[in-house]
């Protein structure tokens, strides 16, 4: 007896880059209810490679030309930064949901405009905090909402590694270039700080969210050395604890990322990997009541693609609780440029308040 069809999202991708070669064309390959329809890159040669190896249904060299296509149903926008929000307003206009990739946008003023589009289009729009997906993390939350009681204190860190190309270049495939790939005015890596702040800081910032809630205040100390940057950060969450957040690019040892959280009930303890290690975090979680520890196994450690599920399964209408949607982005941005103003002034700054540049 045949298996009953499932409805699949048709999912068109703007950008062949690395993002999504080592990621999203994989898991629309894998996910059960989305699959690769279209591809969109202005670099010719990458966008030929790239049909080769994944076969999608149609190929464009313009962006507009996919969102006119009536067969594409959603974006999965993999571009450089600055591009990330004209992007998604056109799909908006086109009457496409959108899966961006974080961050949502590369200041507060541009992701207000963003949610306010989203939010008056009545689409869904996504974006790419693929962390909420680790089976290990969802654990963590879980306990936190239904058991741990009132929360002591968080503690969160994300130390990328000197050694994380090597990492890499082994577990992901080869990935195709081109000369004609379109890049921003403006270099991205030219001020690193900023770059290195949007690129993970706004991971450290979601999960701290999604386990504990609302980020209200941050007191920011940046320290610059040796071509290493490494930021410790005081937190207020909404509840009234404390915590510290702390962003380092390169630590010099291996991936280093992970959380702790102190709680009435009992407590966590996580270490996240390297991302493409596919490797669910893992969590020891404690019960004060019987003073046991468990460890979630988290077998499946493709976070992309039960993001592109989750996703698809919103756009069908069962929008999944770990999402991260346009409120996530924004308060992600805000953050951001609140840590920014709070290293440069020297002084705690409100999120609520944030209207700054991430520096």
């Amino acid at each position: 007896m045949s298996e009953p069809e499932v409805e699949k999202l048709q999912v068109g991708v703007l950008g062949c880059g690395p993002i999504s070669q080592a990621a999203h064309f994989d898991a629309l390959a894998k996910a059960s209810n989305a699959e690769l329809y279209a591809i969109c890159d202005v670099a010719q040669d990458l966008r030929s490679n790239v049909a080769a190896a994944y076969g999608p249904t149609a190929c464009y060299g313009n962006y507009d030309e996919m969102l006119d296509d009536p067969n594409v149903q959603a974006v999965i926008i993999a571009t450089s930064d600055p591009f990330h929000v004209p992007a998604s307003l056109d799909a908006i206009s086109a009457g496409k949901h959108v899966l961006c990739e974080k961050p949502a946008a590369i200041s507060v003023r541009e992701v207000l405009d963003l949610g306010e589009a989203v939010k008056a289009s009545g689409l869904v729009y996504h974006v790419g905090h693929m962390k909420r997906y680790d089976a290990g993390i969802q654990s963590a939350r879980e306990f936190v909402e239904n058991e741990i009681g009132e929360i002591l204190g968080f503690k969160g860190w994300y130390c990328d590694s000197t050694h994380r190309y090597q990492v890499t270049d082994a577990v992901q495939p080869k990935i195709q270039k081109s000369i004609n790939s379109k890049r921003p005015a403006d270099d991205p890596k030219a001020n690193l700080a900023r770059y290195y702040m949007l690129a993970h800081g706004s991971h450290l910032i979601d999960i701290a969210r999604y386990l504990v809630g609302e980020i209200v205040e941050v007191d920011a100390k940046l320290t610059k050395r040796f071509g290493a940057y490494s930021w410790f950060i005081d937190t207020l969450f909404a509840d009234g604890f404390h915590g510290h957040l702390n962003l380092t690019v390169p630590v010099r040892m291996d991936w280093h990322e992970g959380f702790e959280i102190f709680g009435e009930n009992g407590s966590v303890i996580a270490k996240t990997y390297n991302p493409w290690l596919f490797k669910s975090t893992d969590v020891e979680i404690f019960r004060e009541r019987d003073a046991s520890t468990i460890k979630p196994l988290g077998a499946d450690g493709h976070f992309y693609r039960r993001q592109v599920e989750g996703f698809a399964a919103a756009v069908f209408g069962k929008e999944p609780e770990n999402s991260s949607k346009i409120d996530d982005a924004i308060a992600s941005v805000r953050t951001m440029s609140a840590i920014s103003q709070s290293v440069l002034t020297k002084r705690p700054v409100r999120v609520a308040d944030a209207m700054g540049e991430i520096r």
